[in-house]
């Protein structure tokens, strides 16, 4: 068998080249750099359409501007998050921020002083309480809507833009720019918070969890072929993998997703889906036999800022997907 030697990563300020070294290096540093190589390849793929699945608390943990910039240059043509993530975003385009605290903290004292914490990020209860109810004012303005959560949330983009024009977000980003969001499991957050105020008015929004599934196979079903992104793992993961089992049984063989990438720090041998392998995804007929695939065991907010960025380095000109 014929090995071809490891190279020793040089130092690069050109994270571009820097990713490239990592390549050919070992251990987690040599799949961040497989990684950056495949979302190449995908965009650089004219048949490819690119599906990414955002969980955990990105936008909290200061990750909305690598996000805005993938999705103005079109490097995904389509989002399945968590509800969580669309709401803080929400908040950010609000002018509500998010501060730097610390993870070694008097939690009893947070409480009472109206701080909620994600790890070492602080906020206000009082302000998100106060998009809670922006977001219930908002489902009148809309009311009667039935229809899909990405219905929903362009929507709502839509209202960010027209109430806050100054604001920057990535659902303003992605309504601009046609790409759609599904948050499959939209009550799970406190988008649903707000809509629940909404009903107990009288005021009927109702989001179509079914629509989703059936849209976004409909999305994958027109594609020639596609590639997924995963940022963690859960809902969104499994969202959009199980495209390819619904499209099969309505007689759509596509033989799974031709490119796939994980960033995650859930291992697999403890059985849940953000952990699972690709290797084992091809057992269900979600990804192909010989596709590019990856999964990072590394932080996403260290990850995504360095392969984003890398990626604006090539600037790759992809052609947007109607």
């Amino acid at each position: 068998m014929a090995l071809t030697p490891t190279d020793p990563v040089r130092p690069d300020p050109r994270v571009a080249d820097l990713l490239d070294g990592m390549s050919r290096t070992g251990f987690q540093g040599r799949k961040l750099g497989e990684s950056f190589h495949i979302w190449q390849r995908m965009l650089e793929d004219p048949d490819c359409t690119i599906l990414l699945g955002l969980s955990g608390a990105m936008i909290p943990a200061g990750m909305q501007r690598c996000l805005m910039t993938l999705a103005e240059r079109h490097y995904f043509d389509a989002i399945v998050s968590t509800g969580a993530n669309i709401f803080h975003d929400l908040c950010e385009h609000f002018g509500i921020r998010h501060y730097q605290g610390y993870h070694h903290a008097d939690d009893v004292k947070l409480f009472r002083q109206g701080i909620d914490r994600i790890y070492d990020v602080f906020a206000y209860e009082e302000e998100f309480r106060g998009t809670d109810a922006r977001i219930a004012d908002f489902a009148r303005e809309i009311a009667p809507f039935s229809g899909s959560s990405a219905a929903f949330i362009r929507e709502l983009g839509k209202f960010a833009i027209r109430e806050y024009p100054e604001g920057q977000s990535l659902i303003s980003t992605c309504a601009r720019e046609a790409i759609p969001i599904f948050v499959p499991a939209l009550a799970d957050s406190s988008i649903g918070i707000g809509l629940v105020m909404a009903r107990r008015r009288g005021i009927r929004v109702d989001v179509d969890q079914l629509a989703d599934a059936d849209e976004i196979t409909q999305f994958v079903e027109r594609s020639e072929k596609t590639g997924v992104i995963f940022i963690g793992g859960g809902v969104p993961k499994n969202f959009i993998q199980q495209t390819q089992v619904i499209a099969s049984i309505h007689g759509a063989e596509l033989g799974g997703h031709a490119y796939a990438i994980q960033y995650t720090t859930d291992a697999p041998h403890w059985g849940g889906l953000s952990g699972c392998t690709f290797d084992e995804a091809v057992s269900w007929g979600k990804e192909t036999l010989t596709s590019p695939r990856v999964q990072v065991f590394c932080d996403a907010t260290i990850a995504l800022p360095l392969v984003t960025s890398a990626l604006v380095a090539r600037d790759i000109t992809r052609k947007v997907r109607s």
